[in-house]
């Protein structure tokens, strides 16, 4: 093909003339057309400009920055390269095929589009395809448009360097991926490493950032062993994005796990947290759930601040949800929380999780929630196995678009030989000179029974008799002691009618009270007290059981 026969033609009428004509049509106005009334005067200045018939192809595109080349017939024949594509990546000689003379075309991808442009007699753009070989090295946006000249077919092939601009895109995507990696670190550092695993409960959870487009957020959870068999579960959702909302759940977590252990009621714990979270940052909401379970009363109590309602599944498959108690989230201020109740019965399954595991952009996010609740109710097994098949049921992928906790609480059902490890007993006192014996004699049968060696029998029936002395002395009735086992420790606990608590002090030797509690110290694992519904008080204590 002779490059230099083609070129850009307009058909039909000459330039000229069509000039004329077209102003000719075109009424007089007060701007250039009011000086230049005369069409003649407007057709004699067109002389002036040259016509494109009379401009060289071939000097146009030599002068162009981009990249230029023609190519022709079915196997993409050169016709020409320009001056910026020779420079880029060479001469190359005409009349060779682009399989040979032009491989960065094969690097680019482009030769099945050349033939795909051919064939379809539409243009073609590819955005931002890399060379990696030299010269030429770099990005470049390449369209390839089909044209007919004389009595062959080709393709004109235009190149723009974007090697900048890929660069600076690179680097932003790099920029944004470490710092979704530094958030994703920091967030799974701040969540628990291990689950702490109450005696009475089996529990598991799961933690899942969104996909690479999606900013990470600020979930939590956390398990929190309180003592005397009690058990703090905690889920929580920072509504922000990035470091800063991992940052913020960050102080959320630690805080509870410091408010929980004043062993607080639920709606307290999510009080003293709504002030906190103001004072962490203002502009900045979280939404929380804080429960705690109490194995001898065999249900959750929980308060909720504007977090979606747990889930209750029991040993028949039925589902039950936690509706009550509900306030707004944490940061907003100005409300005061309460306290609910539903029953954590042996066999049953409690479920919290945060939002994106039931949140979609297309669906009501009660719609979600109800296929949560379908999706527990056929959920059996280990709670690790039920995390997994939840995560699976609702779709919850590794590109899903925000972040996922999930916190599976199991009451398992003992029976036979592992029911044999738990027990308990309890004894109703009214006071008077008769209940200190009477709490020690009790304390010794129920020990005795429960096949303890005679230094844990010993040690728990003085630490019976120093709680109840402690209650006679300090406290109103009613007064109950309580004694339970598990596989793992002997507890014992007194609570009476008085809301104030016993704290450790030193004795003088002339004094003749206030050794009950460093008593109680000295020879349990661990002891504590706390407030109960109706303004009494708990004082209990721990023995670890030999393995």
């Amino acid at each position: 093909m002779n490059f230099t026969r083609w070129s850009a033609r307009l058909p039909g009428t000459p330039r000229r003339a069509a000039a004329r004509a077209d102003r000719s049509s075109v009424p007089a106005a007060r701007g250039e057309y009011a000086q230049h009334p005369d069409p003649d005067a407007l057709a004699s200045e067109d002389e002036f400009t040259p016509a494109l018939d009379d401009l060289s192809v071939r000097e146009i595109l030599g002068h162009l920055p981009a990249l230029v080349a023609l190519v022709y017939g079915p196997e993409h024949r050169i016709a020409y390269v320009n001056d910026a594509y020779a420079a880029a990546f060479g001469p190359r000689p005409t009349g060779a095929t682009a399989a040979e003379a032009l491989p960065e075309l094969d690097e680019l991808g482009l030769l099945p589009l050349m033939d795909q442009v051919l064939r379809s007699g539409k243009p073609r753009t590819v955005k931002s395809r890399r060379v990696q070989s030299k010269p030429g090295e770099g990005s470049y946006t390449v369209t390839c448009t089909p044209y007919e000249a004389s009595d062959t077919t080709g393709v004109l092939i235009f190149a723009a360097d974007v090697t900048d601009h890929a660069e600076a895109a690179e680097r932003l995507r790099t920029s944004e991926r470490r710092h979704r990696e530094t958030a994703v670190t920091l967030q799974r550092s701040l969540l628990p490493q291990e689950l702490e695993q109450p005696d009475d409960l089996r529990i598991a959870a799961t933690y899942q950032p969104g996909g690479t487009d999606a900013a990470v957020g600020g979930d939590w959870y956390d398990v929190i062993t309180l003592g005397a068999g009690r058990t703090a579960l905690v889920i929580g959702d920072v509504m922000g994005r990035g470091v800063r909302a991992a940052a913020v759940m960050g102080q959320l977590r630690t805080a509870v796990r410091a408010y929980a252990r004043l062993d607080l009621p639920p709606h307290e714990v999510l009080q003293l947290l709504d002030g906190l979270a103001s004072e962490i940052d203002a502009s900045q909401i979280a939404t929380c759930i804080y429960a705690v379970h109490d194995p001898t009363e065999g249900r959750l109590v929980y308060a909720s601040a504007g977090h979606l309602p747990l889930l209750i599944r029991d040993e028949d498959g039925s589902i039950r949800k936690a509706e009550d108690h509900t306030g707004p989230p944490l940061g907003t201020g100005g409300w005061m929380h309460t306290s609910g109740e539903i029953a954590l019965p042996e066999g049953s399954t409690a479920v919290l999780y945060t939002d994106g595991l039931v949140e979609r952009r297309s669906e009501d996010i009660d719609e979600g929630v109800d296929a949560l609740e379908r999706a527990l109710s056929g959920a059996t097994g280990t709670p690790q196995t039920i995390c997994d098949r939840l995560m699976r049921s609702l779709n919850i992928t590794a590109e899903h678009d925000d972040d996922v906790a999930v916190l599976v609480v199991q009451h398992p059902s003992r029976k036979g030989a592992t029911a044999e490890l738990f027990h308990n007993a309890a004894l109703d006192l009214l006071g008077g000179v008769e209940a200190a014996p009477r709490a020690r004699a009790f304390a010794s049968g129920v020990l005795a029974s429960w096949r303890f060696s005679s230094e844990l029998h010993d040690l728990g029936v003085l630490a019976a008799s120093e709680l109840v002395a402690n209650s006679l002395q300090h406290g109103t009735p009613p007064m109950r002691l309580r004694l339970r086992r598990t596989d793992r420790r002997l507890i014992i606990e007194v609570t009476d009618g008085d809301d104030h608590l016993p704290r450790r002090r030193h004795a003088e030797p002339a004094d003749e009270a206030g050794r009950g509690i460093s008593i109680i110290a000295t020879i349990a694992s661990s002891w504590g007290s706390r407030r109960t519904p109706g303004g009494g008080k708990a004082v209990w204590c721990e023995f670890a059981l030999p393995h």
